[in-house]
């Protein structure tokens, strides 16, 4: 019992620690991932801020080249078909230099008519250096600066191109600013913190709207790669790393904040030592204490086991009534209570001893004065053969039928004596009525009307002969005249038989009825004058035992009289086997 005890504790303990450590583990990770998630949220939100300033200062730039007013001029004479001479173009220089002078990020600018002719710098190049996608774009921003990406002739640089409208042309459309942004420019961390996201170990990706690397920390073909993965986790050179995406509404380009899986929960090695030895020295701690609990409690039940094994041998003996420290209360009030038991229990053999010694006395004379039923009923058939070697077959039909009732009532009171069959309680009540009629002669006329296909339907014992009995005493003896029994025993619908027995004696009004019925639910039997309500009642009980749907479908004995006319009992039960039937 000690080792039960001691096993079953430790395995407890120990599953409630591996239980406790994996939640907290579980829940400390999960803080931890969340931590860092938001960490690189927030980082992300900041870059993503920085980038929209950075693109609504070249924004900024571009439009005021766009509606400076010499270049409008320019622009305007070019639509009329008046070129532009050397000198003119050439003050676009002073012009340009004045703007590039508020952004280091821009490389060179550039200006372009509408017939594709380029006015600053001052070369013969024409627009068409740039795809036919960009000026698309351009002119389906209709004004408005359009972000192309990477310059495919300067891969170091951003390309992005505005239309410019005439003002005084009802803004039609006049020509295109070009400019190209180092791709440096889109640096969005500075350079102080440059050391604390190599510490973090955190890593940057800023691609265009198609998927294409402007700014990153790793290599075109990873960045690449990592542009073209969704989910909150993304895997790069085989590690796995979170990834926390923001979108920039300026240009349709989307940053990528990385962070290794692995950083983010870089704490939770030292958190799973830590629950290790908390499980270690709980787990010995308990095993220590449910030793020595388990001794205390096992040591005094074993020394009650030996005292009571002793006992078979040389009899009760109680405990010893010293008090061991080690035991608990519990265990003390256990021996006490023991050994008051063993008190008891010698003085309750005295007295059982000399009880047997009377009883045994008692059984004798009662053995004695024992008649045994089989010499009623042989003495019974002595009467029988008697009266037939006499020619008196009335009387002998009689004294047989007492005798198969007589058999039928005094049975054996095994369960299986319970229950019969339809044919055996229609038999015993036909015997019943012969009885009867030898007493009441012509007063009495009886028929049994039974469906010989529900015979064999199994039917608690004696449950049909109290209703005849029933019918003949309050239907046929209160008759001045002739009566008449009718028992009937009929299918009503597929699995149920309908039993019934009717008299044509006085009958009882609706207000009769409704108590007799009331007197039949009631918790204990209303006997009448003549002593037949318990008859009724003990009838009702047992269909209701027997069958208990009986009350869900308000089953048990169905009673239908009328002043003049008669009364009809009857009550209903299944066809199945017993011990499954349900009224």
């Amino acid at each position: 019992m000690r080792n039960q005890i001691f096993i079953s504790f430790t395995l407890t303990i120990i599953l409630v620690l591996t239980f406790a450590g994996a939640f907290i583990y579980g829940e400390v990770s999960v803080l931890l991932k969340k931590s860092a998630e938001k960490h690189i949220q927030q980082t992300a939100i900041q870059a993503n801020g920085r980038l929209d300033a950075l693109l609504k200062q070249v924004d900024s730039l571009t439009t005021q080249v766009a509606v400076d007013a010499y270049v409008q001029k320019l622009l305007s004479r070019e639509a009329e078909g008046s070129r532009s001479n050397f000198n003119e173009r050439q003050s676009l220089l002073q012009i340009a230099n004045n703007y590039m002078a508020y952004s280091s990020g821009i490389s060179s600018l550039e200006l372009y008519t509408i017939d594709n002719k380029r006015l600053f710098p001052l070369d013969d190049s024409s627009l068409n250096r740039i795809s036919g996608d960009a000026l698309a774009a351009a002119d389906e921003k209709k004004g408005r600066l359009a972000w192309i990406g990477i310059d495919p002739r300067s891969p170091d640089t951003v390309l992005a191109v505005r239309r410019i409208n005439l003002l005084d042309h009802a803004y039609s459309p006049g020509g295109y600013v070009v400019v190209h942004i180092n791709r440096d420019y889109f640096n969005m961390f500075p350079s102080d913190s440059a050391g604390d996201r190599s510490e973090a170990r955190e890593s940057m990706l800023l691609s265009d709207s198609e998927g294409n690397p402007i700014l990153s920390d790793m290599n075109d073909e990873t960045a690449q790669a990592v542009a073209a993965q969704t989910g909150s986790t993304v895997t790069v050179g085989g590690e796995r790393m979170l990834a926390v995406r923001q979108h920039s509404d300026v240009t349709d380009w989307k940053l990528v904040m990385l962070l290794p899986v692995e950083a983010a929960t870089e704490g939770i090695s030292v958190l799973r030592t830590a629950i290790y030895v908390s499980i270690g020295i709980a787990a010995l701690a308990f095993l220590l204490l449910a030793l020595l609990l388990s001794t205390m409690i096992t040591r005094p039940i074993q020394q009650l086991m030996r005292s009571m094994r002793s006992a078979r041998f040389g009899g009760l003996k109680p405990l010893p009534t010293t008090r061991n420290p080690l035991r608990t209360m519990e265990i003390n009030e256990l021996n006490h209570t023991y050994n008051r038991m063993v008190t008891h229990m010698n003085e309750l053999i005295q007295v059982v001893y000399e009880k047997e010694i009377t009883q045994s006395r008692t059984e004798l004379k009662a053995l004695q004065a024992q008649i045994n039923p089989h010499f009623l009923f042989n003495t019974l058939e002595a009467f029988y053969w008697s009266l037939e070697e006499k020619e008196e077959d009335e009387l002998a039909k009689t004294i047989l039928a007492m005798s198969g009732l007589f058999r039928y009532v005094i049975g054996s009171a095994e369960a299986h004596e319970e229950w019969v069959t339809v044919r055996d309680e229609v038999e015993h009540t036909r015997r019943y009525l012969q009885i009867m009629k030898m007493r009441l002669i012509d007063r009495l006329h009886w028929e049994i009307d039974a469906d010989e296909g529900l015979l064999h339907v199994p039917i608690p014992k004696l449950i049909l002969q109290p209703l005849v009995e029933n019918a003949i005493l309050h239907g046929v003896e209160s008759r001045i005249g002739p009566g008449s029994v009718t028992v009937r025993v009929r299918s009503s619908q597929p699995g149920l038989a309908a039993i019934s027995v009717s008299d044509d004696g006085a009958g009882m009004d609706a207000e009769t009825l409704a108590r007799l019925v009331q007197s039949l639910d009631a918790a204990a039997p209303q006997t009448s004058k003549k002593g037949a309500g318990v008859a009724m009642f003990n009838v009702q009980r047992r269909l209701k035992l027997h069958y208990p749907g009986a009350t869900e479908r308000g089953g048990g004995l169905h009673i239908e009289s009328k002043p003049g006319s008669g009364t009809t009992v009857g009550f209903e039960i299944t066809t199945t086997l017993k011990g499954e039937a349900h009224l």
